[in-house]
């Protein structure tokens, strides 16, 4: 299964900070200093390399994930758009 299909390339990227890459962003920071606490090494001091490597891995799969939900919620508005043209009875108004 594709991530993400050769159709999806037609929409606009989201933006680089967009609330997924934010948020996993942080919780793969969050991640390193969770790991340094357990193993009893200082917070904030040890493992910046690892720090700034598990940070900037959950910007990128964040921004992939929204990057996926946009398309798929792109693709239910085609169909359902797509449903709408085909059946105008069903959606007159009443007035």
């Amino acid at each position: 299964m594709v991530f993400l299909p050769d159709e999806s390339r037609s929409l606009p990227p989201p933006p680089l900070l967009n609330k997924g890459s934010v948020w996993l962003g942080f919780a793969g920071w969050m991640s390193a200093l969770i790991d340094n606490a357990f193993n009893q090494r200082p917070i904030f001091g040890a493992g910046v390399h690892r720090q700034i490597l598990l940070a900037t891995l959950g910007c990128f799969v964040g921004y992939h994930l929204v990057k996926r939900a946009e398309y798929m919620h792109a693709k239910v508005d085609r169909e359902l758009f797509e449903y709408m043209r085909h059946h105008p009875v069903d959606f007159q108004g009443s007035g």
